[in-house]
């Protein structure tokens, strides 16, 4: 999942309605289907809130990847818009990137190289909100990190965001699209995109009350993940097994 090294934008699938926070729980299976990754954290929760308001909204989340033993790290994300024209869907886009995480392989920890990103942004939605649609384009700057080869660089980053909720609301297929100028990565590309499919229990019958959603994650990405070697050249597909509690 996003969870390990750098994370780039999602918004919320609602933006420009409401207000949302919820928490979810990953079971994070990529340790067990590849043993490359046998040191990748199991678990993750994560807090997200978005807030409207008269001038754009804001966004933020904060992932939180554990061992059997404790905390193995943390990485939060940021983000503002100022819409800019009538509409709402045209908007400035302003964001920071920052975390920590450490190695079940020994006792290191690494800060992420963290960044600041800024651009434009243009959102779209149904009239019923059951379908939205995000795009972004960023420059990026990196800015110098703890080792010596962590310098300071600029960077490019083009999101797209999704959001379709179907069969009377039962079901919620949502996620995003990610790619960004790296200069230390093979090609100088990453690409990374977390689709997420939830099954809204608020939606059956005598069960209104319970703001619950069950799921899935499958965190796609090239040249993004490391394994256990050091290596992040090569393409990987990492399901979870996930719970959201939205209030």
């Amino acid at each position: 999942m996003k969870k390990i090294f750098s994370l780039a934008t999602i918004l919320m699938a609602t933006f420009l309605c409401a207000s949302a926070q919820n928490i979810q729980l990953h079971y994070d299976l990529g340790h067990s289907l590849n043993s490359d990754l046998s040191g990748r954290p199991s678990v993750t929760t994560t807090i997200e809130m978005f807030r409207p308001d008269g001038w754009g909204s804001t966004y933020f989340f904060t992932d939180i990847d554990y061992f059997h033993d404790g905390v193995a790290g943390a990485y939060w994300e940021v983000s503002r818009e100022v819409n800019i024209s009538k509409n709402r869907q045209w908007a400035i886009h302003a964001e920071y990137n920052g975390g920590l995480a450490s190695s079940q392989l020994n006792d290191m920890s690494t800060r992420f190289q963290h960044a600041a990103l800024a651009g434009a942004a243009w959102n779209w939605h149904s009239a019923d909100f059951s379908r939205t649609f995000s795009l972004q384009a960023m420059y990026k700057y990196y800015f110098k990190g703890q080792n010596v080869w962590n310098r300071p660089f600029s960077s490019f980053q083009a999101t797209a965001v999704w959001g379709l909720t179907t069969a009377n609301k039962r079901f919620t297929f949502s996620g995003f699209v990610d790619c960004w100028y790296d200069k230390s990565v093979k090609g100088n590309w990453i690409l990374l995109s977390e689709p997420q499919l939830w099954w809204n229990l608020s939606a059956m019958k005598g069960m209104e009350k319970v703001p619950v959603s069950v799921g899935c994650e499958v965190e796609l990405s090239n040249n993004f993940v490391f394994d256990k070697y050091g290596r992040n050249d090569r393409f990987h597909a990492i399901p979870t097994i996930a719970a959201k509690w939205t209030f």
